[in-house]
């Protein structure tokens, strides 16, 4: 997953708003069409990134594949249509 996860760029930012409902539905559906997604935290967000991925992975039921610095890896096979296939 880690290997997968180093060529794609982040697709949502979380700032000094932090985390919310409408946030939460857009990384949900992004996880359904895309599997593995990037999050990034920005520098005026007083979030700590482990604290953040481990509320957002449960809020929306993926694993948080790792953390690196201030970006987050999530991943959730889709229930529809599976793209990446865990050994």
């Amino acid at each position: 997953m880690r290997a997968l996860g180093t060529g794609i760029d982040p697709i949502f930012q979380i700032g000094k708003g932090g985390l919310n409902e409408n946030l939460i539905k857009q990384l949900d559906d992004a996880l359904e069409a895309r599997e593995l997604i990037k999050v990034k935290i920005l520098t005026n967000s007083d979030e700590n990134p482990k604290e953040v991925g481990g509320e957002i992975a449960l809020a929306i039921g993926a694993e948080l594949v790792q953390v690196i610095g201030k970006c987050l890896l999530f991943f959730r096979p889709s229930k529809k249509k599976p793209k990446i296939e865990l050994p």
